[in-house]
């Protein structure tokens, strides 16, 4: 390529791809439709004619070539985004600061957290973003990262919070009508509630001496926040952690001395970023409130 493509082009090309269509760009980037479509003109041109989207009935859709590109493009928006929160406070605590989370951390767990945070710092904004998959801290696609996992990566800075227990619950409403189980045999009677697709985190986890698998479930979803809803409804018997179901009187231990299972919990954020004033201070709020939390849940 004799000339480096502006970073206009790649983030109209980015927009595209999301949405499948010039005009969705178009709305989803505050730009004209004409506009969006000249950036992708050009950008294939400096591609050496590289063709990125095909049309059809529904819409764009991406050629191998824009497939193969969308990785880097991300990265560039993931890039562009952390420099520009960066230098929305650079050595004030002040600006913006994006977190990662789990759903069920990011929904259950963050928000009274957070809350507390904004009441005494007005100038910092956060932007919570939930995910259950393990974002790139290195690619900067987030300012703090709240993890299940053990970072592996040597240019992060990570705080061991404690370990968050799992166990079986039900809803009042649940026991009231089916009985409360008294061993592990009790619960081929029940509706269990579990997933439909397995994750890594499952998909060698055994219960009573028993692979799990989605034949044992009679109602699934993927969605955690689904799961946990499933379980308040009074669906079935679920997996839930007991720092959450402490919440809720209606939500009672089930077996509690046959099944447990406990998760790690960190606070991730790049050893460069956690020098900056309004990342340091909202890790540290974050490591001490989850911690406070993480008490809460051990077994009953």
């Amino acid at each position: 390529m004799d000339n480096e493509p502006a970073w206009d082009l790649y983030r109209s090309f980015l927009e595209v791809l999301r949405t499948g269509s010039l005009s969705a760009a178009a709305r989803s980037l505050g730009l004209t439709q004409p506009t969006v479509g000249r950036h992708i003109v050009e950008l294939q041109s400096s591609l050496s004619g590289r063709v990125l989207f095909t049309r059809s009935p529904t819409g764009l859709i991406a050629t191998p070539a824009a497939i193969e590109l969308r990785p880097h493009a991300e990265a560039m928006a993931a890039a562009a985004a952390s420099f520009v929160r960066a230098a929305s406070g650079a050595q004030q605590a002040s600006g913006t600061v994006r977190i990662t989370a789990s759903e069920v951390i990011g929904a259950e767990v963050l928000p009274a957290i957070l809350a507390k945070f904004q009441w005494t710092h007005r100038d910092i904004t956060i932007e919570l973003v939930l995910n259950n998959k393990t974002e790139d801290m290195l690619r900067r696609d987030a300012d703090i990262a709240i993890r299940m996992v053990r970072p592996v990566q040597k240019a992060l800075t990570a705080k061991r919070i404690g370990k968050l227990v799992l166990g079986f619950h039900a809803h009042r409403r649940y026991i009231e009508s089916r009985g409360m189980p008294r061993s592990p045999e009790d619960l081929q009677h029940h509706t269990l509630i579990g997933f439909d697709k397995p994750t890594p985190l499952v998909q060698n986890l055994q219960v009573f001496g028993k692979p799990l698998t989605r034949d044992l479930f009679n109602f699934r979803t993927d969605n955690d926040l689904a799961y946990l809803a499933a379980i308040r409804a009074g669906v079935g018997i679920g997996v839930c952690q007991y720092g959450i179901a402490r919440r809720d009187p209606d939500l009672l231990p089930v077996l509690p001395g046959e099944f447990s299972m406990p998760l790690e919990l960190w606070v991730v954020a790049h050893e460069d970023q956690k020098k900056t004033p309004r990342i340091r201070l909202l890790f540290d709020h974050l490591a001490a409130a989850l911690m406070d939390y993480a008490a809460t849940s051990g077994r009953a």
